[in-house]
């Protein structure tokens, strides 16, 4: 199957831009929803992050912390390395085990850190990167998610740069405008899209 891979910086839009794409009719895949589910309790994966970790990124109620384990491994490489052992090979086969049973023209799969993690590479026939710049992503998220400036500077910190990012990509989608007009490039792309598949089959 025809496979594009949707990546981009914390704020940019990715999840927008996804969206798009599901209204045209396109399965999408978001490994951000997979580890999320990868983590839930009773998960050997949480199990895993539970004992590295400690009860520090641990609810009461047995779920994981989310924004106390983002802090410890935005603040600290070798935690985010161990996190990334745990999670990634995990995300990737539940990602293989979605696509066999899809069958669509194409799918989406969006891998927000398709650039940090080296991996998904062999299994895209695309790369569409949604960009903005990073003033943009800093307002975005602190706007959403209460994070202080420091704090959401880490977070790019610890990301790919805007220049990696544009390296790999295929295709580019510039998020600085309105909704509307991010809906007219994704039924462009859409189409074009449409068309690399239907090259592509055997």
């Amino acid at each position: 199957m025809f496979t594009v891979g949707l990546t981009g910086g914390i704020g940019s839009g990715k999840t927008t831009v996804a969206e798009c794409f599901a209204a045209q009719g396109v399965p999408v895949i978001d490994t951000d929803l997979v580890a999320r589910e990868l983590t839930a309790p009773g998960t050997v994966a949480l199990d895993e992050i539970r004992a590295n970790f400690g009860e520090a990124v641990m609810r009461t109620d047995g779920e994981l912390d989310r924004a106390a384990l983002r802090r410890r491994v935005f603040s600290d490489a070798v935690a985010r390395r161990q996190l990334e052992l745990i999670l990634h090979p995990r995300i990737r086969q539940a990602v293989e085990q979605s696509l066999a049973r899809l069958v669509a023209s194409y799918v989406l799969i969006v891998i927000p850190l398709l650039v940090e993690t080296g991996g998904y590479r062999d299994m895209l026939n695309r790369v569409l990167l949604v960009d903005c710049p990073e003033e943009v992503q800093i307002a975005r998220v602190m706007a959403r998610s209460g994070l202080t400036r420091d704090e959401v500077v880490a977070i790019l910190n610890a990301q790919a740069g805007r220049a990696e990012r544009l390296a790999i990509a295929d295709d580019v989608i510039v998020n600085t405008t309105s909704e509307e007009a991010l809906r007219i490039e994704v039924a462009a792309l859409h189409q074009r899209y449409l068309a690399l598949a239907s090259v592509s089959l055997p």
